[in-house]
């Protein structure tokens, strides 16, 4: 019997898409494209998400790696990128429907110490309470095996009684390597609801 849905954050619940926070900026494409990669596609962004690497270390690693005029930009984008908080279509409804049901929501999620600031302000967290588990918390990251086992530990789930959902493939194929039965979510809520039902999970289609 299924008990636990464990979410993952970025294109599941809430839209992580790098590209459309730099098209917000109206900068010329060559502009937009260097910032991209400067700040969302670098290492020093996976640092972050680890713990290791705090803001200020990041958005100086960035502006080093840039030319002069696209400094402002920076602090804008590592700082700034989740203001508009926009979530993943009927994603909402779905976490809503699930607690509603009985159903113990967790997050797994690779993001930076900033998730503590920001996560509060998204309808999806109470949801979750405090049944986190932040890779920036733990220095480790999906799809690592440690990052698994260490929310088995913390959030105090079965895994065979689980679900796991990610965008990412090697993220699920990390949680079924520990146990943790998953899904990868292709943007299609529906498409979801069919897979969740078909693991035995009480939802509506």
């Amino acid at each position: 019997m299924i008990r636990t849905i464990l979410f993952d954050m970025g294109s599941v619940l809430v839209r992580f898409t790098p590209a459309e926070f730099v098209a917000k900026l109206g900068l010329p494409a060559p502009d937009a494209l260097a910032l991209e990669r400067e700040v969302f596609r670098s290492a020093d962004w996976v640092r972050l998400d680890r713990g290791v690497f705090t803001q200020r270390q990041a958005i100086d690693a960035a502006k080093e790696r840039l030319p002069a005029r696209l400094h402002g930009y920076v602090d804008d984008l590592v700082l700034h990128w989740d203001d508009d908080r926009a979530e993943v279509p009927d994603m909402f409804e779905l976490v809503r429907e699930l607690s509603e049901r009985g159903y113990e929501l967790c997050l797994l999620t690779n993001a930076s110490l900033r998730h503590k600031e920001y996560w509060p302000k998204f309808r999806f967290a109470p949801y979750f309470a405090d049944r986190i588990m932040l890779s920036a918390d733990w220095k480790l990251l999906k799809p690592e095996r440690a990052f698994y086992e260490k929310a088995v530990e913390l959030l105090r789930f079965d895994p065979a009684q689980s679900i796991f959902i990610d965008d990412q493939p090697t993220n699920v194929e990390g949680a079924e390597l520990c146990g943790i039965p998953g899904i990868v979510f292709h943007g299609d809520v529906p498409l979801l609801r069919q897979r969740l039902r078909e693991k035995g999970v009480d939802i509506s289609a």
